[in-house]
């Protein structure tokens, strides 16, 4: 498209700040609203897959992001009272040059957040965007009544609990799961875990703990690791009643060496307790309005993708603007670019989490004894592979990136390191 348009884009998160980026530089006049009075990370941890990398990449920001995250080689699981090894993925089984990155989520926000910045992209704060009018241009609607606008195109990037997105009229909502955690950034301890690979370990399905190496937050910051206990949300009060000294002891019981971590817990304020819910739109898009990110697909965290397909979408919208002649044809590239990508790891994402966070007696029993001894069978290692790296199905051809390769702590070469 070649003509330059008003672009309005609701929420300041990766998703957001990611797409924002890609539509300055394209010569868009983007205007960002946040509904909290200063953009900022929410969250502990999280791993950027290959697919998330790559797009960083285009981004030219991979370098920035190196040199705050821990390489992830290895994601390790294994049942807490036999010590047996239950989920064994490695990347290096599908594809050598793959990795994953752990991060702090302040980490990639203030990668992309400074970037922004440079870019000297508009962010007005403290703005609940309700809902959208559309016509021959869009208007948004807030919270307290004003109109913002006319955009030629609005991007909800507001996450999974986004009111925009329900101006389409059948966007439904997330269903609740089950299970959530609490999670805690602490000081990273490294005489007993490996710190590039995320460690796990497993009571039944009904108790998942993790460790994860995330690096460091920001430059000069100490190494960090995320922590994370799974528990049914409405559990929670319990957990807090019977006092953290009980929730400590019983999961050193289950994990001896994660005394290193609880060992840093004081209080139950320095665990944020995270609920999940499982939402796919069938068309994230509509008259002036595209959904990426959260707001268009949320999920269980179990395979790690939520970030990743945020970033993937921004890539693909970016992409699809700038190869159609209307906002009418960008959309509907857009929806047929992500729609096979998107819909087959939400379903594996969902198929796989009960044998994790569940209640589920079976379910558990199969997994410790059934896949992980499939999971060592060709194709099975490569399969698993593919599919924590979210390559099961090619995610860079339909939104016009190749996948980048790359030594840790190298930029990728156009030339030589392209797939």
């Amino acid at each position: 498209m070649g003509i330059s348009l008003d672009i309005a884009i609701a929420g300041a998160g990766p998703a957001g700040l990611a797409t924002a980026l890609y539509l300055k530089r394209a010569g868009h006049r983007v205007t960002m609203f946040e509904r909290f009075e200063e953009p900022k990370p929410v969250g502990s941890g999280l791993i950027l897959q290959p697919t998330g990398l790559t797009v960083l990449a285009d981004l030219g920001l991979l370098d920035d992001i190196l040199a705050l995250g821990s390489r992830i080689d290895r994601l390790h699981g294994a049942d807490a009272s036999t010590g047996r090894t239950v989920l064994d993925v490695r990347y290096d089984a599908q594809s050598s040059h793959r990795f994953g990155l752990a991060v702090h989520r302040n980490a990639l926000f203030g990668v992309l957040f400074h970037a922004a910045q440079r870019e000297a992209i508009s962010i007005e704060t403290g703005v609940e965007i309700e809902t959208l009018e559309a016509g021959e241009k869009a208007t948004l609607i807030c919270g307290n009544g004003r109109r913002v606008g006319p955009f030629d195109l609005v991007v909800d990037a507001s996450g999974s609990r986004s009111k925009l997105r329900q101006s389409l009229g059948n966007a439904g909502a997330p269903r609740p799961l089950a299970y959530g955690a609490f999670w805690a950034s602490l000081g990273w301890r490294d005489d007993r875990f490996d710190e590039h690979a995320l460690t796990q370990r497993y009571d039944k399905a009904s108790v998942m703990i993790g460790v994860l190496p995330i690096g460091r937050p920001e430059p000069g910051a100490e190494k960090m690791a995320a922590f994370f206990w799974s528990l049914k949300p409405e559990d929670a009060d319990q957990v807090r009643t019977a006092g953290l000294d009980a929730w400590k002891q019983r999961v050193v019981r289950l994990w001896p060496e994660a005394e290193a971590f609880t060992s840093q817990i004081d209080s139950f304020d320095q665990l944020s307790l995270a609920r999940y819910g499982h939402h796919t739109m069938k068309r994230p898009a509509g008259r002036r309005l595209a959904v990426i990110g959260d707001a268009a697909h949320s999920t269980s965290p179990q395979l790690g993708q939520g970030a990743n397909m945020a970033l993937l979408d921004a890539a693909a919208l970016s992409h699809a603007l700038s190869r159609t002649n209307s906002i009418e044809a960008a959309l509907e590239a857009y929806v047929q670019a992500r729609r096979w990508h998107v819909r087959v790891f939400q379903a594996l994402s969902l198929a796989f989490t009960p044998f994790y966070q569940s209640d589920s007696v079976a379910l558990p029993f199969i997994r410790d004894r059934l896949v992980a001894t499939v999971a060592k069978i060709p194709p099975a290692p490569q399969f698993l592979a593919s599919m924590v790296a979210g390559t099961v199905i090619d995610p860079f051809r339909r939104i016009g990136l190749r996948e980048a390769r790359w030594d840790f702590g190298q930029n990728p070469d156009d030339d030589t390191n392209a797939a």
